[in-house]
């Protein structure tokens, strides 16, 4: 179970990090990553979204569904298969676009482990010493650890699909697939704090699972900032990365 308590405080985090982005002036520093995942966001929501439509009309002409629905001649039974290939699509999109997501935090873990770092630096007023080796280090760790997310919220969401086929209970796979790809990310966040103190893999997921709540509600906001077009795509990562910085300032990382 999570805390609702961790809920609320990651959420309330992002209001804290806006304010320390405008008051210690990072904003090149949010606005530089940002559009790069905005650009790489709108073209991979393109491709997904037509190649999710494509495999849900791949899986009806193979399984012969839409033929047996019209030997029912039901128009209850054609609504549900509606829904259900709705739901299909949604969890497809939930799949891909977390795929895309571990790939851009590969791609970008320099600057948010640095963001990360930086942020934490301001709020203890300390310096933590650069060093080349370190960075790949982390680098590769961050790699390892985003490989391990993957594997298990595929292995989540293709269950959820399995599931989505199911009548009434396939409609809220939706549902539960936003939460799994809410936690994730938000794990991910958190990972970086967990990192940068030298808490190697096992002790890092035993930490976050800890306080899921925190994971949960950065990754809640995260994906509700990805609702807001442009704009939110731009803010999102640097904003989650330096709320979920804040939220672990108080908490003792072990």
């Amino acid at each position: 179970m999570f805390s609702f308590r961790e809920v609320l405080s990651a959420i309330q985090s992002y209001g804290k990090a806006h304010q320390f982005i405008k008051q210690h002036n990072l904003w090149k520093w949010i606005i530089i990553p940002g559009v790069i995942y905005a650009i790489l966001f709108l073209t991979g929501l393109y491709f997904v979204f037509n190649y999710s439509r494509d495999f849900v009309e791949y899986l009806t002409v193979f399984f012969h569904i839409r033929e047996w629905i019209a030997d029912l001649e039901s128009s209850w039974v054609s609504f549900l298969y509606i829904l259900v290939e709705w739901a299909i699509t949604i969890i497809f999109l939930f799949w891909y676009l977390s795929i895309f997501k571990y790939l851009f935090l590969i791609l970008g873990s320099p600057i948010f482990s640095w963001l990360s770092e930086k942020t934490e630096a301001i709020l203890e007023h300390r310096d933590f010493p650069f060093s080349w080796k370190q960075l790949f280090s982390d680098m590769l760790r961050g790699i390892k650890m985003s490989c391990r997310n993957m594997v298990y919220q595929t292995g989540a969401i293709l269950i959820l699909l399995i599931v989505s086929f199911i009548p009434v209970v396939g409609w809220i796979t939706p549902m539960i697939g936003f939460f799994i790809e809410c936690y994730f990310y938000g794990f991910s966040m958190m990972d970086y704090s967990c990192e940068r103190h030298r808490l190697n893999m096992s002790q890092s997921i035993t930490f976050i699972r800890q306080h899921r709540g925190m994971a949960l509600g950065n990754g809640l906001v995260f994906c509700f900032f990805m609702l807001i077009p442009v704009v939110g795509w731009v803010l999102a990562p640097s904003y989650a990365v330096i709320a979920a910085t804040i939220d672990l300032q108080n908490k003792k990382l072990r």
